[in-house]
């Protein structure tokens, strides 16, 4: 008959790290995927204003402009509203030829057809919209769409 032996030091096997490499792959895609990158940080304070017809649009030929009052880490600036395009603030004279910029890095099919989309906080002026909205009429981009929030049901 066999004799059975106790264990004197009871110590635990080493953990396995074989299927660490699979682990971390794993995470790595799974943030590889999940994560939106942003083209631009935007400067500018931007509380949108509501709306009830909301149509979602191709961001493809789309160029945005943000206005409003300087968002708190810019607050050397002051607090009258800007124009913020890509990543700097900019006068009303750059905005047309930001636009030609934008045209002519598009493909060939799509030049015809951009959209400005001015990203608009809901306290700016209406003077500084009217403003940019001369500028974009005088550089013939005369499609532009209104970003807004979409309204609460109550």
């Amino acid at each position: 008959m066999s004799k059975f032996k106790k264990k004197k030091g009871g110590e635990l096997p080493a953990i396995s790290t074989a299927s660490l490499p699979d682990i971390v792959f794993m995470l790595l895609f799974f943030f590889m995927v999940a994560t939106v990158m942003r083209d631009n940080s935007t400067m500018v304070e931007n509380t949108l204003p509501a709306a009830d017809q909301i149509e979602k649009l191709k961001k493809d030929r789309t160029m945005f402009i943000y206005a409003g009052k300087p968002s708190a880490q810019y607050s050397n600036l002051g607090t009258e509203g800007r124009i913020q395009i890509n990543d700097s603030f900019v006068s009303l004279d750059a905005i047309q030829p930001a636009v030609f910029e934008y045209i002519a890095s598009l493909p060939e099919e799509l030049k015809d057809r951009i959209v400005i989309a001015l990203k608009v906080d809901e306290k700016t002026n209406a003077g500084i919209i009217s403003d940019i909205k001369q500028e974009l009429r005088e550089a013939n981009a005369l499609k532009i769409m209104y970003i807004t929030g979409k309204k609460s049901e109550e």
